[in-house]
């Protein structure tokens, strides 16, 4: 699903795209992702479901200028205001990583309503941020003028550390390829470095007030965010739904895709049926 259009907002460029017919279905993606990792999803669900995918500022397609911050307070902003253009006053939202963090913004801090939340191995509790994260923060400007091999190397490394079942060739290649070059180095490492954890600490205490069908879903091997906040956050918010998925770490969309598939699929589905009893 290609990401044809765009959304100006404060400088900034946003790419999006949407396809498909009937209830609407927003996907948030995470870090240091793109909408590209939800993009069979959404192909997938589009002959049932009018699917919006989005790449945040700072990330895949969209603008990436060193002098707009891309915070997690900036993107779930941007995440309400991006609803209203899209005039979509109660979507579905399928969320992952950071992309839970910037939907909960949305809902608790912006006035976002939600038809339902999905929420995928998702940053949402303390603790979060690794020791990685920590080291960029305070030397982000080292890490950015790092000789392109050696940056390359690191990057690398580190995203394979979100699988569990070891990325094929062609998509490391494509998870990494944003950011080789010199802007997108420079965009990995500020999108590192703004990452903080009041943001999440903010809305914390702010989950048992969700009052909307919520799905927490979790790779049981996530070692970028292990699987006890996964009980953590579905015994915070009243009435959510947990699926743990076996033999999956944090890129759960590639470890175990008919999984996940399947899991969403009758989620959404579910959801849009009950929706339509309503009206």
């Amino acid at each position: 699903m290609d990401l044809t259009e765009e959304f100006e907002w404060r400088g900034r460029t946003v790419r999006w795209g949407r396809t498909g017919s009937g209830p609407a279905v927003v996907f948030c993606h995470g870090t240091p992702w793109s909408s590209q990792l939800w993009g069979p999803y959404a192909e997938a669900l589009s002959d049932q479901l009018t699917v919006h995918l989005w790449d945040m500022p700072g990330y895949g397609l969209s603008s990436k200028l060193p002098e707009h911050r891309v915070s997690l307070d900036v993107q779930g902003e941007l995440l309400a205001d991006l609803l209203s253009y899209w005039e979509l006053p109660s979507p579905h939202v399928v969320a992952h990583d950071y992309g839970g963090a910037v939907a909960l913004r949305a809902r608790l801090l912006h006035g976002c309503s939600f038809a339902s939340l999905a929420l995928v191995d998702v940053v949402a509790l303390a603790p979060w941020g690794s020791d990685f994260f920590r080291l960029v923060r305070e030397n982000v400007d080292v890490f950015s003028a790092m000789p392109p091999a050696v940056h390359e190397g690191a990057l690398r490394a580190y995203i394979a550390g979100a699988s569990h079942r070891g990325l094929t060739p062609d998509q490391m290649q494509a998870l990494v390829s944003p950011w080789l070059d010199a802007t997108g180095q420079a965009a990995f490492y500020r999108q590192i470095a703004q990452a903080d954890q009041r943001y999440t600490d903010e809305i914390q205490d702010l989950y048992p007030r969700l009052d909307l069908p919520v799905l927490v879903v979790w790779g049981t091997d996530d070692t970028w965010i292990p699987v006890d906040r996964a009980h953590r956050l579905a015994d915070l918010v009243p009435g959510a739904q947990l699926k743990l998925i076996e033999d999956a770490g944090h890129l759960v969309q590639l470890d175990q895709p008919v999984r996940l598939a399947m899991t969403l699929h009758r989620w959404l589905t579910a959801q849009a049926l009950l929706e339509a009893g309503d009206s």
